[in-house]
């Protein structure tokens, strides 16, 4: 099966870079669970839940970001079961190479990460969503609601 990326139609290509970037680099810091010349998914060193990134730094067109979404979700499915996960696409810390995570339903962090506890206690104390009680991010850990475009 062709998908008619580029990495398919010229031998040998590799994929433009920024040598400052930590998504290009792809150190192998955390497990990977999916790699070929277009993508990769492996556990995001701070939250720990899957993350998918796009070989090529920049942002791809909506059609490939679709068929790489279908990937990260084929990796969190195998975690957290079929509908226990929602797909983040807020680019955060990197906003200019292309990744998403798959996050637990109703958390942000997997229960791996070492912020997983901090972020269950103050969320407890805060009374809901721990980001959202500073005002620093009304939607941050929580999934988008229907209809609402995040990016």
């Amino acid at each position: 099966m062709t998908t008619g990326w580029a990495s398919e139609a010229t031998p040998g290509w590799s994929p433009p870079m920024d040598e400052g970037c930590l998504l290009c680099s792809a150190d192998r810091l955390s497990d990977w669970h999916l790699e070929d010349g277009d993508c990769w998914v492996a556990d995001c060193i701070v939250c720990m839940t899957p993350m998918i990134v796009w070989r090529i730094h920049g942002l791809p067109d909506p059609q490939l970001e679709r068929a790489l979404l279908g990937r990260l979700e084929q990796v969190a499915t195998e975690r957290y079961g079929d509908g226990g996960f929602w797909v983040d696409p807020e680019r955060r810390r990197i906003p200019d190479h292309w990744h998403a995570h798959a996050r637990p339903v109703g958390g942000f962090f997997d229960p791996r990460s070492t912020f997983f506890e901090r972020w269950e206690e103050d969320r407890a104390q805060a009374g809901g969503d721990p980001a959202s009680a500073d005002g620093s991010s009304d939607d941050a850990g929580s999934p988008p609601s229907r209809g609402k475009v995040s990016e």
